[in-house]
């Protein structure tokens, strides 16, 4: 998932987002173990877009701090 895409999402969906990239990287990290994985770049693809969902909920939580001060 882009960067604008998930800037897009609200709140909820970025969570939900979130948990649905967790357990993709759980299953792929099973399926490296029992060698039935073909493409070892998916776990870093999926391990790069959890960190843009962190980050996207990061900059969130800031922006929000600094709008109540």
């Amino acid at each position: 998932m882009k960067i604008r895409e998930i800037r897009g999402l609200s709140p909820d969906l970025l969570q939900k987002e979130l948990d649905e990239e967790r357990r993709a990287l759980l299953n792929l990290r099973f399926r490296l173990t029992t060698l039935q994985l073909k493409d070892v770049t998916e776990i870093s693809k999926t391990r790069r877009s959890i960190a843009r969902i962190e980050t996207v909920m990061r900059e969130r939580e800031i922006a929000g701090k600094q709008a109540q001060q």
